[in-house]
């Protein structure tokens, strides 16, 4: 999943001259070392820097990057969306914020929460 075919908001989390994400971006922006995105996202440590493992690092950060960007949209910026993606629990998940949530593999409900809070659907 290309960088650009995220949308607008997500576009800049793409490595300069390339068409794929960056890994060392968003790590930077949740503040966590690329070791700790490396378990985050599921993929091994030396494939987040590897060029040849671009498409797979590409593939297991577009859902990260879905949701920072759909709540930077929401929050205002990327710095509140990072606070948020690691620090905020997300009602009904028992005290669990979407970084916990993304590490157990289910970022897709993080992303159905985010849809259903941007359609005024709050839990």
């Amino acid at each position: 999943m290309a960088a650009q075919s995220l949308g607008m908001s997500a576009a800049h989390f793409g490595e300069a001259r390339s068409q794929f994400l960056s890994a060392r971006r968003v790590s930077e922006l949740l503040g966590v070392t690329q070791a700790d995105l490396a378990r985050l996202v599921g993929v091994a440590r030396n494939t987040l820097t590897a060029r040849s493992g671009a498409r797979k690092v590409d593939q297991a950060l577009s859902p990260v990057v879905r949701i920072l960007a759909m709540a930077a949209e929401m929050a205002g910026d990327e710095s509140r969306a990072a606070i948020w993606f690691k620090h905020q629990p997300i009602p009904g998940w028992a005290g669990k914020t979407a970084y916990d949530l993304v590490g157990e593999g289910k970022a897709d409900k993080v992303l159905a929460y985010l849809e259903a809070v941007r359609s005024g659907v709050y839990a």
